[in-house]
């Protein structure tokens, strides 16, 4: 039998993992305490990776940019913005931001090779049927000396437990966003990354546990009629990569 979810926000039934999900929550992007919260959190955390600009013409490539919520990190950072997505809701919002949006998948990039001084891809290899080929886009897009960063969930029983079975049960979390069967083992990643010319260096991240609280016990508060107020908890850095982890490295010339 097919594993299904409803949408929060509407009464139809989707497959996990259904990219329609995004139509239908395509009002939470920029709320802080909606939907995709934590993928705020998250972009602050990648964009963390991502140096200034080291010249006047600098691109960053955006892959599964979503409704563009990296863009207010990488503010001053010198790069011109480019966000590829499958949504056309949330590209129209990204452009608002100051992405310049392009429709497509991030398996069949439509860019140059060696266009990029950067690539992003927060939050998106472990939504995609084949994150081989996504990975191999994103070097692809890379110019020697390049940077690749990115974030997604590892292939292990823990990461499935914590994103899924008590991660979609949390205040605001969309049930059925992910698809288990998709998640990204990190030695793999590691491994098809170099085949296409990037070390890839990886560490584990979580947020922070006073800040996640503080959040819940907020969400909670505001389900209850109290308006959610405070900071919202950072990504840190932890030992282990067993569920969410990042990954850069450089491009070999």
């Amino acid at each position: 039998m097919r594993d299904v979810a409803a949408a929060p926000t509407r009464s139809r039934v989707l497959p996990r993992n259904d990219p329609r999900q995004y139509d239908d929550l395509a009002d939470e992007w920029w709320r802080p305490d909606g939907a995709f919260a934590m993928l705020h959190w998250l972009a602050e955390a990648r964009a963390a990776l991502v140096p200034p600009a080291e010249r006047p013409d600098a691109l960053l490539v955006d892959l599964g940019c979503g409704a563009g919520l990296l863009a207010p990190h990488l503010a001053g950072k010198g790069y011109r913005h480019v966000g590829v997505d499958l949504t056309r809701s949330a590209l129209a919002q990204a452009a608002a931001h100051g992405v310049t949006p392009v429709n497509g998948d991030v398996t069949a990039v439509p860019l140059a090779d060696g266009c990029a001084d950067v690539v992003a891809a927060g939050e998106v290899l472990e939504h995609v049927p084949d994150w081989r080929r996504a990975l191999a886009e994103a070097c692809r897009l890379l110019r020697p000396g390049g940077l690749l960063v990115l974030d997604t969930l590892n292939d292990t029983v823990l990461s499935r437990v914590v994103a899924v079975h008590v991660g979609e049960r949390l205040p605001t979390v969309p049930r059925g966003i992910h698809d288990p069967r998709l998640f990204v083992d990190a030695r793999a990643l590691v491994a098809e990354a170099a085949r296409h010319g990037v070390a890839l260096r990886l560490r584990g991240v979580r947020p922070e546990v006073r800040g996640l609280l503080g959040w819940l016990f907020r969400r909670v508060r505001g389900a209850s009629g109290a308006a959610p107020a405070g900071r919202a908890p950072r990504i840190v850095p932890t030992r282990s990569t067993a569920v969410l982890y990042q990954g850069w490295g450089v491009r070999k010339g």
